[in-house]
């Protein structure tokens, strides 16, 4: 590793100071590469902050995480001991917030400061802030998440519905935003966030009937199992083939769930692991006690009914859509870039192959939590940013793009939910020997950074409100 003066490296700008931000943050600053975080909030965590200043937080009151603690923290920085298997969301923003602290990051980041645009300028990136102020950076990592803009149903489906109809990003618990309590609740969606507000509202004394309406089967798997979290009870070697995996795992699902018919679902039209995963204990229970009634899709609405695509009728007074998020850059021009279809294709889900100064962090849907790999994608960058990795041709990165491309595709139902997906074990490994090589082709480059530093030495008097970066 070598030491590389901060004058010789370039200054990054880090759009969003989420569980991913923080962690680009830290591994940037181990190496010297000075850095400017942007965070339109008042503090850091993201989508983990309940009722986030920012208005883009999608988290419930009673949310907790369903992947374990011990598979979700930062590999240098684990959480408490004392906290449960699956915490509540107050105690991952804590976590994160005590991340930041320990080491020494706020200082570099801009809170309540939005990043209003990102443009070429002179060979460099300039950065407008939505306080007036702008900057000039040699690299831009993009982390600002991609659940906060919510994706309603394409098309909508047909009719009015005298009642209530909301997006699961607005939900906050049975009462807030909507008075839910004693009305008759369509749920639309198989998602955890479907799963999660379906047995909240079907406890005793909160809504007088719920349905869950849904496109197709899902394969539902319970947050234990063996008595282990679902994630860490028997992990299976990464260079085992998929198939072999997957076989595995759906041998232990129907020996400990069974067939999804039992509990009155469609039968899945995929194999367990072609789609993201759907994690709940507590629904199937729910559904074999009728605390919760299946249904297909809506078909249309009819004032204070709902019609369903097998031809049966409800009386409904509210819709809950639990239908996903779009992906969006409201700083890009969409000319330049934007993720049509929520799919933008990226060199091991971080670099553009034809803007070197432009990276993605946390873009990805893991069968896992984005927080490690998160973690592995900062010290990439870092690698990258100071000489120590060296990028393959524009060629190879296309042609790895559409390998990578063409496998996810081949393996994932088809949806804008599965424009991204990784394995966590699989990603960290082939990041780890993608790496690996990337160091090969820097030693025999023999030395120096990919992106001069030259942002710094332009027009100082037009950076305005420049705060110092940390060393």
């Amino acid at each position: 590793m070598r030491t590389i003066s901060a004058r010789t490296l370039p200054r990054v700008c880090v759009i969003g100071a989420g569980s991913t931000g923080i962690a680009i943050c830290k591994a940037l600053g181990d190496r010297g590469v000075p850095w400017v975080c942007y965070e339109k909030s008042d503090r850091v965590g993201g989508n983990w902050v309940f009722k986030n200043k920012n208005g883009m937080s999608s988290a419930y009151r009673s949310l907790h995480i369903n992947t374990s603690r011990d598979r979700m923290q930062y590999a240098d920085f684990p959480m408490p001991r004392s906290y449960p298997d699956f915490p509540h969301h107050s105690l991952i923003a804590a976590y994160f917030e005590q991340y930041v602290e320990a080491f020494g990051l706020r200082s570099g980041i801009r809170f309540e400061t939005g990043v209003a645009q990102v443009r070429k300028d002179r060979g460099v990136f300039r950065v407008d802030d939505d306080r007036g102020g702008h900057d000039r950076f040699d690299a831009v990592v993009v982390s600002n998440g991609h659940h906060w803009c919510p994706r309603w149903p394409e098309p909508p489906f047909p009719g009015a519905l005298d009642g209530i109809e909301m997006h699961s990003h607005h939900y906050v618990d049975p009462s807030e935003p909507h008075d839910l309590v004693g009305k008759r609740v369509v749920v639309v969606g198989m998602g955890n966030s479907a799963m999660d507000i379906a047995c909240e509202l079907s406890r005793p004394g909160v809504a007088s009937r719920v349905f869950l309406a849904m496109r197709r089967g899902a394969w539902v798997i319970p947050n234990y199992i063996f008595g282990r979290p679902l994630d860490q009870a028997i992990p299976l070697p990464p260079w085992l083939p998929w198939r072999v995996r997957q076989g595995f795992g759906a041998a232990m699902h129907r020996l400990a769930v069974g067939r999804m018919e039992r509990y009155g679902l469609p039968r899945p039209d995929h194999r367990l692991g072609e789609a993201h995963p759907t994690i709940s204990s507590e629904l199937l229970p729910k559904l074999g006690r009728g605390d919760i009634v299946p249904k297909p899709n809506i078909a249309e609405k009819e004032g204070r009914r709902v019609r369903f695509v097998d031809g049966s009728v409800e009386d409904v007074d509210a819709i809950v859509y639990c239908t996903g998020y779009r992906v969006r850059f409201p700083f890009f021009d969409p000319a330049w870039i934007s993720a049509p279809n929520n799919d933008l294709p990226l060199f091991r889900r971080v670099f553009l192959p034809e803007e070197p100064g432009l990276q993605f962090a946390g873009l990805l849907q893991p069968l896992g939590a984005i927080m490690p790999l998160a973690e592995a994608q900062g010290r990439w960058l870092a690698a990258y940013y100071t000489g120590d990795y060296e990028l393959p041709s524009r060629g190879a990165m296309v042609a790895d793009i559409e390998r990578e491309r063409r496998e996810m595709f081949q393996r994932y139902v088809p949806s804008a939910r599965h424009t991204m997906q990784v394995d966590f074990d699989d990603y960290l490994r082939d990041l780890a020997e993608e790496v690996s090589r990337g160091r090969a082709r820097a030693r025999r480059r023999g030395g120096g950074v990919p992106l001069s530093a030259r942002a710094a030495a332009l027009d100082s008097n037009d950076l305005r409100g420049r705060r110092p970066f940390p060393n």
